[in-house]
């Protein structure tokens, strides 16, 4: 049995395919998730038996945070595979993530808030090496943190 992650928030996209909670094998994407995700999970399907899927669900790209969930809740759902999710500060140590412009997402000890910084700091997000369940859970909606403009 195998576990994927896929951290879909910004290009590269970064999916890992998980044996025994240990990463062997690491993809990077270079294009947008609606079309690279359907064809990298045509071969993953025919190469791993998948148990568990997971992934960061936000913040990050509104559009590539909506694309993954909806293709991997569909996945879920049709291929009756459980579905499981952290936030995007897990993959990047906690590093301020840009939103918009100079403004970027920060965690606090118990949300996520937007920032203005002088200077936006770059972040780059990682697969872990090893995959710790208990890291995720079963709440997979999209945290996109900034509201739909009116």
């Amino acid at each position: 049995m195998h576990s994927v992650v896929v951290i879909a928030l910004s290009l590269p996209l970064q999916v890992g395919v998980y044996e025994s909670n240990r990463l062997i094998q690491s993809n990077e994407l270079h294009e947008h998730a609606s079309e690279s995700l359907p064809l990298l999970f045509e071969s993953l399907l025919q190469q791993y038996e998948i148990s568990r899927l997971f992934y960061a669900n936000g913040p990050g790209s509104f559009m590539a945070i909506k694309a993954s969930y909806l293709f991997l809740k569909t996945l879920s759902i049709v291929n009756n595979i459980p579905l499981m999710a952290t936030d995007a500060f897990y993959f990047n140590e906690n590093q301020p993530i840009k939103a918009l412009g100079k403004l970027c997402f920060v965690k606090m000890a118990h949300s996520i808030e937007t920032k203005v910084f002088d200077e936006v700091p770059s972040s780059t997000f990682e697969l872990p090496q090893e995959l710790i369940v208990d890291d995720f859970n079963s709440d997979t909606l999209p945290h996109y943190g900034i509201a739909a403009v009116t």
